[in-house]
């Protein structure tokens, strides 16, 4: 019965094994197609370390000795900062400085400690357009950042003013959030959030000084309320420092309705605090 059902329909034209065949064909084709140009593109540009450009068997990944030079955050962490802690107690814990001075934001995460082979990799994408570790970075924010990412509706970045955004011509925490989308399907919302202030750099100033550097700093436009009202939003940034980036970005977003904010970020400096 299969026989002739299947005949029939390579007769009639309708489908059945001829269509089955033909389509193995052509995607059979396709790999080897797409194989073929991967192999020239690796000779053209041969994959190497992102880090220290020592020859790699693969693209967007490092070698074992860079890899081992990045200081990884894992648990036990402090469920609002996400710095690590010395010791676990089995439940969720939150440090002494967040209990002290309780951040803005819900909870926050990162990829590892902004320091060594990290601050590198994120300066170099952020000041000298090194795109290439784009993917990689993407992985590391989907692994560091799974129990928010499955919490939360909607990926915003935190935006550059207008003038920084010029002069760099890309935001990269926009870069971070549309690869947390292309990875796990969340939706990201990249004009939900405004700069409505040129900020002086953050570089070099204490704590303090950035609160009040932020403060106002951010705002949601009155067209963009429905993206934020009642949904829960997973902040995107490159590092978090003293956190007054984020702090102050949380604040609009909760202001315009948004109903938690939690932050994702490559680096993490422990000592920041909140």
């Amino acid at each position: 019965m299969v026989n002739q059902v299947g005949a029939e329909h390579v007769e009639d034209g309708t489908g059945g094994v001829a269509d089955v065949v033909r389509v193995g064909l052509s995607q059979r084709a396709g790999l080897l197609l797409r194989a073929g140009a991967m192999a020239v593109a690796d000779a053209v540009v041969p994959p190497v370390c992102l880090s220290c450009h020592e020859p790699l068997c693969e693209h967007h990944a490092l070698c074992a000795t860079c890899w081992g030079q990045i200081d990884f955050i894992h648990a036990p962490l402090c469920d609002r900062l996400g710095i690590p802690l010395a010791y676990d107690t089995g439940g969720v814990m939150v440090s002494a400085g967040a209990s002290a001075d309780p951040p803005d934001y819900d909870r926050a995460r990162g990829v590892a400690a902004f320091h060594g082979t990290m601050q590198k990799l994120i300066h170099g994408f952020k000041y000298s357009d090194r795109h290439d570790a784009r993917r990689l970075f993407g992985r590391w924010l989907v692994a560091a950042g799974e129990t928010l990412i499955a919490e939360c509706d909607v990926a915003i970045p935190v935006p550059l003013n207008r003038w920084r955004l010029l002069h760099r011509r890309f935001n990269q925490a926009a870069i971070l959030a549309m690869e947390v989308s292309r990875r796990t399907g969340m939706a990201v919302a990249p004009l939900a959030l405004v700069r409505t202030k040129k900020t002086p750099s953050q570089v070099g100033l204490t704590m303090a000084e950035r609160r009040l550097n932020m403060a106002g700093a951010f705002a949601v436009p009155e067209a963009r309320l429905t993206e934020i009202a009642g949904r829960r939003v997973l902040l995107i940034d490159d590092v978090i420092t003293t956190g007054a980036t984020v702090n102050a970005a949380a604040r609009a977003l909760k202001a315009a309705g948004a109903a938690r904010v939690d932050v994702l970020a490559l680096g993490l400096v422990a000592h920041g605090g909140s």
